[in-house]
């Protein structure tokens, strides 16, 4: 019997949208992707992980207000700083996350446990399901190393979403047991990299808000072991230019419900 795994990769506000809509899609024609052996989450990917995986209807998730994130106020300056670093092409990897890291921590972006706050209001579950069946993705602040909760530990579910979805100089580092976290994004759109012993995979990849080169791109690979869903035109168009825009909820949502409709029996036929 095939291992499966779904992969839920970065994307901002519109992103979650996006990722619910591709769901709702997908179980309008009886292909509940939720039921696969294992879920990774990164980013925009962990929050819809993290509900799928705890058992809320994808509908339910999308009624919520978009508005439930709370106030982004990024940090303009480091930001920018930021993204130079992801961009440089003379740093190793590791270096180049320490870096944005030290800028996430310094950044003027907002406490972070009224951002805490907001991820719980979004999520009805707090609870980890079984351990190992969802693994959310975050980044050492301080290390630059990537680390993985899978709910084996203490580490509470809705801090590690919150720091998974901690976008560098936009939202705040989480603390988690004393370190700051961010992004799981920072070190991969999709971290699909995870879950390479799996026999079949559904990377649902939109689109990443880093904008960096040196991210590494782990979501294609061997297609008939992985199938990658990227947003089609008339999804690009319903997110626009800026992927934290709540405004771009709804269209979001209703451009992802279509595509899941329609790229339906090919996933049926990838997992089967």
């Amino acid at each position: 019997m095939k291992r499966t795994a779904l992969v839920l990769g970065a994307g901002g506000i519109t992103g979650v949208a996006w990722q619910l809509g591709i769901l709702i899609g997908l179980r309008r024609r009886g292909v509940d992707v939720a039921r696969a052996d294992r879920i990774v989450g990164t980013s925009a990917g962990a929050l819809t992980g993290a509900l799928i995986a705890t058992g809320v209807e994808p509908e339910r998730a999308a009624a919520v207000e978009a508005h439930g994130f709370g106030t982004i106020r990024p940090d303009w300056e480091r930001g920018a700083q930021a993204l130079a670093l992801l961009n440089d092409e003379t740093l190793d990897a590791r270096a180049i996350r320490a870096g944005v890291g030290s800028l996430a921590v310094a950044a003027d972006v907002g406490d972070e446990e009224p951002y805490v706050a907001s991820m719980a209001r979004r999520l009805p579950v707090h609870d980890w399901p079984a351990p190992g069946r969802l693994s959310i993705t975050a980044v050492d602040t301080t290390t630059g190393d990537l680390v993985v909760w899978d709910g084996a530990g203490s580490v509470p579910l809705v801090r590690a979403v919150a720091a998974s979805c901690a976008v560098p100089c936009v939202l705040p580092a989480v603390t988690v047991a004393g370190q700051r976290y961010m992004d799981g994004g920072v070190r991969s759109y999709t971290n699909a990299d995870l879950v390479a012993d799996a026999d079949a995979v559904v990377v649902i990849a939109p689109r990443n808000p880093l904008r960096a080169r040196r991210i590494a791109t782990d979501d294609e690979g061997d297609p008939d072991r992985v199938l990658v869903v990227k947003p089609d035109a008339a999804s690009v168009d319903a997110v626009g230019q800026n992927v934290f825009d709540v405004s771009r909820w709804p269209p979001t949502l209703g451009a992802g419900i279509a595509q899941g409709e329609s790229l339906a029996s090919r996933i049926a036929a990838h997992l089967a």
